[in-house]
């Protein structure tokens, strides 16, 4: 009865809030330094935002960092620093649809026109020649898959990708469990409250975001009013069950060196159904089980072990 009064209130308060015509908040000066330091390139039409840092030196390694649903590039701004002086380049984009990337609606978001954003970042970039390395997370973990699956298959316009690290993705439609909340959490995302509570499902209890990174999280989604395309994004859920065999297919066949880091307190990617079926399915690929609190954002909970865990990935072969 509780949950169900809940959802009420997702629903009715958006439909105020727009009523209302609230304005989107302010970028917090975190926000506002990540937007400033960022580009823009041309899709389709669409504005695609980035950020592409120049780090250590006599490195030619380039990085390109995949985010998650529903938040956006800033994800990594814990690990951001730390990268750049491992990497000649490091690379992010804003997926078309969330962060500071343009929203349009309607439309059909897809993971396919997704891993063709990327791959027209690192052309626009002049990268195409070069061997990259890839970072994902959650949503990220599926564009990786399907960019993998272009560059096994040698499609046209494909990357060359050097590695593949992935973290808590929702990769295996049979392991993966999307809280009711976060299935209906797009008609929250005019509510800072709201979504905030949405959120924390998906943190550990001693790993909970601070209210003014809850802020920055609510502040992505709501800009360029992408609370109102959420709910296409969502497709992604649909597409990952209808494709399961090309991606997973994929995961399991190439010999690009894979490794997992892996939050086991993650409620959408339970712990040890999840790792279990990874390692029986993928078995070239390495793992790291980082300590038992940290849950479904590992690079944000636990940034020092997430690097660590990357670093001694990338020095493994």
């Amino acid at each position: 009865m509780r949950e169900w009064w809940v959802h009420v209130g997702l629903i009715c308060i958006p439909l105020v809030a727009v009523y209302l015509h609230i304005p989107p908040p302010q970028l917090s000066p975190a926000l506002q330094k990540w937007h400033s330091s960022g580009e823009v390139f041309h899709f389709r039409g669409r504005e695609i935002f980035y950020r592409d840092s120049y780090g250590a030196l006599g490195s030619s390694d380039v990085v390109i960092l995949l985010h998650g649903f529903p938040t956006s590039s800033f994800d990594w701004n814990k690990i951001w620093e730390p990268l750049t002086q491992h990497f000649h380049r490091v690379i992010a984009l804003d997926f078309l649809g969330f962060g500071f990337s343009d929203k349009p609606r309607p439309h059909r978001y897809s993971i396919f026109e997704q891993a063709s954003v990327v791959e027209a970042l690192v052309a626009h970039l002049g990268l195409s020649n070069q061997r990259v390395n890839l970072v994902s997370h959650d949503y990220g973990d599926t564009v990786a898959l399907e960019l993998l699956f272009r560059t096994d298959q040698n499609r046209t316009g494909h990357l060359i990708i050097n590695s593949l690290c992935l973290s808590n993705g929702g990769i295996f439609p049979e392991t993966h469990y999307p809280r009711l909340l976060q299935k209906v959490s797009h008609l929250c995302f005019l509510h800072p409250t709201l979504q905030a509570h949405v959120e924390s499902y998906v943190f550990g209890p001693y790993t909970q975001p601070t209210d003014a990174e809850f802020w920055d999280m609510w502040t992505g989604l709501r800009y360029n009013d992408g609370n109102l395309v959420m709910d296409s994004i969502l497709q992604y859920i649909n597409q990952r069950l209808k494709h399961r065999e090309r991606w997973v297919g994929v995961l399991t066949s190439t010999f690009v060196p894979l490794h997992m880091i892996y939050g086991p307190l993650d409620p959408v990617n339970p712990h040890p159904q999840f790792i279990r079926l990874y390692q029986q399915l993928v078995q070239r690929s390495t793992v790291t089980i980082l300590d038992e609190h940290i849950s479904h954002y590992p690079q944000l909970e636990d940034p020092t072990g997430f690097l660590n865990a990357y670093f001694n990935f990338i020095h493994s072969f």
